[in-house]
This record gives structure tokens, sequence and C-alpha cells, in this order.
């Protein structure tokens, strides 16, 4: 037997005012855009903005449905976007931000399961690591150097050969 062991390694800052000018722009328009969420149900409002490698800004927010599991998470809505409307160009960097209307949005969150597979193929199909720079409204924030990272051992295209 052998036992490994997985380490993610990761930056936190204690608010959005000591990153640098770029990642600060891009999670101030993060934490600004979750108003654009439709999330009358969880009253949970997320948004993820990503920099393309090119410099154009794609934005997405999660969109509820009455029915639960129809609804789509704001980073799936920015990967569909972004291959839509820029077909071929990879993303450097996201910033994902939420607004909790039924509690505190001060503490950094993480993508879903879901959302953390579709950020890996979405690397591996562009061959280029996607920063992720995570926090609430407020408070503390992640930086994380490539998605893939918060999924190890991710079932790939490379599992279906």
């Amino acid at each position: 037997m052998q036992k490994v062991n997985f380490n993610i390694e990761y930056e936190v800052y204690s608010s959005i005012d000591d990153l640098n000018k770029k990642d600060m722009e891009l999670l101030a328009t993060a934490r600004e855009f979750t108003k654009e969420a439709y999330a009358p149900y969880s009253n949970f409002y997320v948004s993820a903005v990503a920099k393309l490698v090119d410099g154009n800004i794609v934005k997405g927010t999660n969109q509820a449905n009455a029915s639960s599991t129809v609804g789509t998470c704001a980073e799936r809505i920015l990967l569909g976007n972004a291959a839509i409307l820029f077909p071929g160009v990879a993303i450097d960097t996201i910033a994902i931000s939420y607004d909790n209307k039924n509690g505190d949005s001060a503490k950094a969150i993480s993508p879903c399961g879901m959302c953390r597979q579709s950020l890996v193929e979405y690397e591996q199909r562009m061959k280029h690591p996607i920063r992720l720079i995570l926090s609430g409204l407020s408070g503390e924030v992640y930086v994380i150097k490539k998605a893939n990272e918060l999924l190890p051992l991710a079932f790939s295209n490379a599992d279906m050969q």
C-alpha cells in the first residue's frame, strides 16, 4: 500500500486592498456584478468575472430556477459565455464573489464540485491555467494559481481514451 497526500497552496490576502491593481479591479467588478444574479429562492447571489489572455472581460452570474436542479452556477455560465463570445481564447483569471442576503458575505468561497470539473476541463481544452480570485463582498481574498488544484484526481478526456 502507498499513501498519497494532496496539498493545495494558495495566497490569502486580508482584504481587496492588498491585491495588485488588476486583481483588485477584477474582484471589484465581480462584487458589483453579484447584483445581476438571479437567486430569489436561495438569496445567494454569485458572480464570476474573467479576464481573458487577450484582455477581454467576460461575466456570468448564477441563474436559479423554481425547479432547483435546473439552476446554473455563475462559473459555468461564465465559461459558456467565454467559449461563445471568444472561441479559442484562454481565460487568464476569474474573480468569484457572492452576496448572501440571508447572512454574512465576508468569507471567501470556492466553486462547487460541478464547477470545479468544468473549470478543469476548460483549462485542459485551452492548455492554459486559470487563476482564481475567491472572495465575498468583503473580508479575506484567496488566490489560487490553477483551477485544477481544487480538484485532484479530476475525471478528464484522458480517462476516456
